[in-house]
């Protein structure tokens, strides 16, 4: 069976942009497949993808540089159209006879748009738009017999050119569309993919959910699954998804460690065992969990313990099922371009990713990452296809050590209910204001110091509580989230009244960076 996601492919070349994996979203929110792949893939590894058209990304190089990031020619000359980006661009324009000269000055932000020729590629683009340029040099000679220019800016005289030579047909901007900086991006994305290289649009989480579980189903045949599933979006969809496949031969494994929100046990038990008739096997572990922690403040330290039990618990509690062969976690595309095992060349090895709490490869499982093509918004959509509710679909992330990693310094029970009883007031005002869904993650921190305050007529000395909100759309990065005063006042008024041991609330206004989303 093919293995990829979707009979419609474009490669993306990624050269280094920071916004590669922008590009292969668009790309897929337009209805095509995309997949980042290294710059050095030969031109017959690329005809064996069969794709529709070629996407050159950007790129921090220079093709001035020596060593800088190239490719084989030859994909100029496959019959295969494609599109150059920023530096994309630059390089195909110069493997195509163009001359690269140094911009007069670099060129970085907004810049206006000047549509000379419409054609097929600027297709109801109005003449004058606003693009989003970042750049150093630009291309300053052509050869008018083979380019043509179809717009400028103030400062660059071939802001978008086409070359059409011999059946090839190469299109450059160098600008960024992928950017919502560029309001007509999408659509410059769209006329590429459609006027150019006759796309169907077939790219469809629908058609993706059953080819998905056909190829679950020829990848496991009568063996057994387990799924470590943590109640996030991720690893939920995953187990919905591979329970449609193979129903009963799918083991789910819910680790109780002490360390959840309030009343997540009970969500997932009755979401994955009642709603979807999943065989869920939940353990008890907190014991064992705080055992380990006690007196720990380390971060990291507590990290590693919870992994090292995790292990053990997990594999304790699987050691009957003798016919299980594989172990499905719910790794995503961006997870595995980031790991470094995707095609991408220039912008892997950014981190080394773990999921499942990090279970190591001599579990004897064979892996099945059923969501690896996926960025995260589609994982949401695929939950919304196979039915799965909207307090999953939507939910914010939790960290893998859970509230580990929210009780700064030393955990007992005690601070976990404390810390839990915000939290659900937290959450219950972001939702009742509707605010969930515009904020990325939200949740409180218990600190580890104590502040004096004033309640009736006494003194107090009790916890003080962080509120955390951030949005985001990529968690790479993230900027701070302006609730409305009024909502923090209630917040606040909430928990220092309802929580006993709390006298004090603030507001956490740090963004990433400099510092992280989790405080450890």
């Amino acid at each position: 069976m093919d293995q990829r996601p979707d009979q419609e492919v474009v490669p993306i070349l990624d050269f280094g942009s920071q916004t590669a994996q922008l590009i292969a979203r668009r790309v897929r929110e337009a209805g095509a497949y995309s997949v980042l792949v290294s710059p050095d893939i030969t031109p017959a590894e690329l005809r064996a993808m069969n794709p529709k058209g070629i996407i050159f990304s950007g790129g921090p190089s220079s093709t001035l540089e020596e060593g800088a990031p190239r490719c084989d020619p030859e994909i100029l000359h496959m019959g295969i159209p494609v599109l150059g980006i920023c530096y994309g661009m630059q390089l195909a324009c110069s493997m195509l006879g163009a001359t690269i000269q140094p911009s007069s000055r670099r060129e970085f932000g907004r810049a206006n748009l000047h549509i000379i020729n419409h054609a097929q590629f600027l297709n109801a683009i109005p003449e004058r738009t606003a693009v989003w340029m970042s750049h150093g040099d630009q291309v300053e000679k052509l050869d008018p017999e083979r380019f043509e220019t179809l717009a400028t800016t103030d400062t660059c005289p071939h802001a978008v050119v086409r070359y059409e030579h011999g059946g090839q047909r190469f299109f450059g901007v160098l600008f960024h569309p992928e950017v919502t900086h560029t309001p007509h991006g999408i659509d410059i994305i769209r006329n590429f993919l459609y006027e150019v290289c006759n796309c169907s649009g077939t790219w469809r989480m629908a058609s993706f959910a059953q080819t998905a579980i056909e190829r679950i189903r020829e990848q496991v045949g009568t063996d057994r699954v387990v799924c470590g599933l943590s109640g996030g979006v991720d690893s939920s969809v995953a187990a919905v998804l591979l329970h449609k496949a193979i129903g009963d031969q799918l083991t789910c494994v819910f680790v109780d460690n002490g360390l959840l929100r309030k009343k997540e046990r009970d969500l997932v038990e009755s979401t994955f065992r009642d709603s979807f008739s999943i065989d869920l096997r939940v353990v008890n572990a907190e014991e064992e969990f705080l055992g380990d922690l006690a007196g720990v403040v380390d971060p990291q330290e507590k990290r590693r313990l919870i992994g090292h039990r995790f292990i053990d618990v997990f594999k304790s509690t699987t050691s009957d099922l003798v016919d299980a062969k594989f172990l499905a976690q719910g790794t995503l595309y961006p997870d595995v371009i980031e790991s470094g095992h995707g095609h991408a060349g220039n912008s892997a090895n950014i981190k080394l990713h773990h999921n499942v709490g990090g279970l190591p490869e001599d579990l004897g499982f064979d892996l099945i990452e059923p969501l690896r093509d996926l960025f995260k918004d589609e994982v949401r959509k695929l939950g919304e296809v196979l039915g799965l509710p909207d307090q999953i679909i939507w939910r914010h992330p939790f960290p893998g050590p859970g509230l580990a990693v929210r009780v700064l310094g030393d955990i007992t029970r005690t601070k976990l209910d404390l810390l839990r009883d915000c939290d659900e007031i937290l959450l219950e005002e972001i939702v009742a204001n509707q605010l969930y869904r515009r904020t990325s993650q939200v949740f409180a921190v218990l600190l580890p110091v104590q502040s004096v305050g004033v309640m009736g007529d006494g003194r107090t000395y009790e916890s003080v509580v962080a509120i955390r909100a951030v949005e985001s759309q990529d968690f790479m990065t993230a900027d701070w989230a302006r609730l409305p005063f009024d909502v923090l006042a209630t917040i606040s008024n909430r928990i220092i009244n309802e929580v006993r041991g709390v006298n004090r609330v603030v507001y956490d206004i740090s963004s990433k960076p400099p510092a992280t989303i989790e405080w450890e």
